[in-house]
């Protein structure tokens, strides 16, 4: 078995089987993978440190056994922080060694915590995540996306979109903490039920799969404590290696998932900087809307 070793910021990162292929139809192997890690690394850890992470690892690539981890293996290196929550004791992706030595254990999706280890209770932002049904195109998840973008305008909400990486899109509501998770949790139920009840061929809170029919599940259950979402900029476990890529709304309309992968993220990234800028740092009050529900 082909091994050698890096050295990212002073840290030493042994890396073995580096000609492994982790996306077979994309060609990636784990060192091109690394290689995809050190270029977006300024894009991925502004929105992975201080939150919980999890990640799921694919050991023999992406058509192979997977499996979820949580809690930081004995054998991480000493350099690696982490935090406690429950009985847990969760890597926190704060660094490029750590994102770097994550990539070595074919860690291919990172996934995160809404809220910060510093404010425990208070998720940093409100998540829509559209989930399309069986049989569903993009094209129906970006027609929902569009009709929330319009409606969250008219409030004067400001929002952010990115997608999945998969076959879904997530709307970002930035707020800074300012809200804790019942609070939170009572402002996405609230717009779930508008938008199911004003497009009701189009849109579902149903949480049953098989009673959803054709129509999009709006998931406003996700944003708890300790439940995660795949970070901005995370890759996934897909043929074709997408990523999950914050998006301008003016663009939505024609794009696919698989527009954006780890083969051309970097050159993306080079046109359009960090469309996510400013998410964490901006507070906007919804108390209006929080008032308003009875």
């Amino acid at each position: 078995m082909k091994k050698y070793a890096l050295e990212v910021e002073g840290r030493r990162i042994d890396v073995s089987n580096p000609e492994k292929l982790l996306w077979p139809e994309a060609g990636i192997r784990k060192i091109d993978y690394i290689s995809s890690m050190l270029e977006l690394a300024p894009y991925i850890l502004p929105y992975s440190k201080g939150r919980l992470l999890t990640t799921i690892r694919y050991p023999d690539g992406i058509h192979g056994e997977s499996f979820y981890q949580k809690s930081c293996p004995d054998y991480a290196p000493e350099w690696v922080n982490t935090a406690a929550y429950g009985e847990i004791n969760y890597i926190i992706l704060d660094s490029l060694p750590t994102l770097v030595w994550l990539a070595t254990q074919a860690a291919l999706e990172f996934h995160v915590t809404f809220n910060t280890i510093e404010k425990e209770d208070y998720p940093s932002y409100l998540v829509f995540d559209l989930d399309p049904s069986k049989g569903q195109t993009f094209e129906e998840v970006i027609e929902v996306g569009l009709r929330v973008y319009e409606t969250l305008q008219t409030l004067s909400i400001k929002s952010f979109a990115k997608t999945s990486g998969a076959t879904g899109l997530q709307v970002y509501i930035p707020v800074n903490g300012k809200y804790n998770y019942d609070q939170a949790r009572i402002i996405n139920e609230f717009f779930g039920k508008y938008f199911s009840q004003k497009y009701p061929k189009l849109i579902t809170i149903e949480r049953i799969v098989k009673k959803r029919g054709k129509k999009l599940y709006f998931d406003y259950l996700q944003m708890w404590y300790s439940k995660t979402i795949a970070t901005a900029y995370s890759p996934r476990a897909t043929e074709k290696a997408s990523i999950s890529m914050p998006i301008d709304w003016n663009e939505l309309s024609g794009i696919k998932p698989e527009n954006f992968t780890l083969l051309n993220a970097a050159k993306r990234l080079e046109i359009t900087g960090d469309l996510f800028k400013g998410l964490l740092d901006m507070e906007q009050t919804l108390d209006s809307v929080l008032n308003g529900i009875k």
